[in-house]
């Protein structure tokens, strides 16, 4: 755990009770001396220290030692343009994605995608504060909607796109910021019309990958 999200973080005094006190106290095993880390969720941004004063039964009392602004958020702003698959297939590798560092994914309606799912992104964004005290990213990760791969390239004209095709991806050659990842089966040929020429590459494995491990070994390439 890198800091905690709570909800009064920046009081002088704080008392952590219920989950929040069984996991400092009884998982992390803090005592009465040890700094904690905490930031607001509707202001991630500035990092609050604490510093543990007294362990009160089932409660923990904090002082506020220091308040600064630490924005950590990878330098690339990855974007990534997702056709519909499965939500739960989403959420085992949102953790990932957010570690990795990607900064957006818009899901896209298309001709292939599992239109009955559609993405609950409370849900996600409840899976991105877990993730996000784990691994200390301070910006929340944005998400979005596009009717068709027609409508997204329409608002991202400059996307490339991972597809099946001969072009092999070199993450030393290409930094795109937006990248179009098609479903399981990819792209129809009417939506590979829309692509620019010169715009679609594919991973450098023999294997044929699911949609939610393209999108985590591209992600890893573009940011790692």
């Amino acid at each position: 755990m890198i800091f905690l999200f709570e909800e009064e973080a920046g009081s002088t005094e704080l008392l952590l009770k219920g989950e929040t006190f069984k996991y400092l106290v009884k998982v992390r095993r803090h005592s009465v001396g040890d700094r904690i880390a905490l930031r607001r969720p509707d202001a991630p941004a500035i990092l609050y220290t604490y510093e543990a004063v007294a362990v009160d039964g089932r409660a923990l009392r904090l002082r506020l030692l220091e308040e600064r602004e630490a924005v950590v958020a990878h330098p690339h702003p990855l974007h990534l343009g997702w056709c519909g698959i499965d939500p739960k297939s989403v959420e085992k590798v949102l953790p990932f994605l957010n570690e990795l560092g990607v900064a957006k994914i818009t899901f896209i309606a298309c001709e292939r995608s599992q239109k009955h799912f559609r993405p609950d992104f409370a849900r996600f964004e409840r899976i991105l504060q877990s993730s996000m005290q784990q691994c200390g990213r301070s910006v929340m990760m944005e998400f979005a909607t596009a009717e068709s791969v027609a409508a997204f390239l329409a608002e991202y004209p400059d996307t490339v796109a991972l597809d099946f095709c001969e072009e092999v991806f070199d993450p030393c050659a290409q930094k795109p910021e937006t990248v179009l990842i098609g479903p399981e089966g990819g792209l129809c040929e009417r939506e590979r019309t829309l692509l620019k020429p010169g715009a679609v590459f594919r991973l450098a494995t023999p294997t044929v990958l699911r949609s939610e491990t393209a999108a985590v070994a591209l992600s890893s390439a573009l940011l790692l």
